[in-house]
């Protein structure tokens, strides 16, 4: 080999090796977020229906976020048989299950809603879950006894490997004020935020970009529904509201978020079938948008 040979193959190495690390840099760059959905969109028909339909449509991912008739879930009422033979039918599907809703009353006494949420966690974990939502209170009278029964919550999920997480919902949860004062207040690592943009803008009317900002760091998870106004129908295609997705998408990118995204909005039709097919919509909405950031 020549000199003049040596310098050019030795040129073209260099530029190969050069275009292969811009390859890993843009594939380490590159969003892969878990998107999953809701049982919610099909409560009005079966849970097994629900499951075919999260199916058909394409997910792999679900979660049980509203009660649906004849289901216990994981509240304190499911009995162990009840919630393997749940297992069961969630894996025939093909499907993970990652996250369920707490449920309490706010006008019990403290104890009593600590009693039967440390069940309902003792559930959750059967079922294998990462995730237990909770949508705040609406009151400030009960404000005090809800930190205290999350605070309770946030200790007795960790020892079971599960976190515990607030949504956005109106009342003391409404935006970052009000989560960040929730956070304050309940005082565990364990209590994080699952973002809700489409609920900033329905119960408060305020920016869910600029909301997000002073609470970015704390966001594990986000359900993803859009919303037109306050008070605006979320049961809806993505697109049709207020919610800039690609923003929201990028900034908690920015923050190092990794997923899931949930879906909670899909406009539900008159079948099962063509909420499936909504959901369907939804789901590709949301993987153009993150293919984009």
């Amino acid at each position: 080999m020549n000199r003049r040979t040596f310098i050019q193959t030795a040129t073209v190495g260099v530029a190969s090796l050069a275009g292969s690390r811009t390859t890993l840099v843009l594939a380490a760059e590159k969003t892969n977020w878990p998107i999953g959905c809701f049982n919610r969109p099909w409560s009005k028909w079966s849970y097994d229906e629900t499951l075919d339909g999260i199916q058909a449509a394409g997910y792999k991912l679900t979660g049980l976020l509203t009660g649906q008739r004849g289901e216990a879930f994981t509240s304190s009422a499911a009995t162990p048989a009840y919630i393997d033979g749940l297992k069961k039918r969630i894996a025939q599907r093909g499907l993970a299950v990652n996250l369920t809703s707490i449920r309490f009353t706010p006008e019990a006494a403290l104890e009593e809603n600590i009693a039967d949420l440390r069940k309902q966690i003792e559930n959750a974990a059967r079922l294998e879950l990462q995730f237990m939502l909770t949508f705040g209170v609406d009151k400030s009278v009960h404000y005090e006894n809800f930190y205290c029964l999350m605070a309770d919550a946030s200790v007795q999920a960790e020892k079971h490997g599960l976190h515990i997480v607030l949504k956005p919902h109106g009342g003391g949860s409404g935006a970052s004020e009000e989560i960040l004062r929730c956070l304050e207040k309940v005082g565990h690592s364990n209590f994080k935020i699952w973002y809700d943009a489409g609920n900033i803008i329905y119960y408060t009317g305020k920016d869910p970009l600029a909301e997000l900002d002073p609470i970015a760091r704390y966001v594990t998870g986000f359900c993803a529904k859009d919303c037109p106004a306050p008070k605006g129908e979320v049961m809806s295609q993505f697109g049709t509201g207020k919610v800039d997705f690609k923003a929201v998408f990028a900034k908690l990118k920015s923050i190092g978020f990794n997923g899931p995204i949930m879906v909670e909005g899909v406009k539900v039709g008159a079948t099962a079938e063509e909420t499936t097919a909504n959901a369907r919509a939804n789901l590709q909405f949301l993987e153009r948008v993150i293919a984009s950031i």
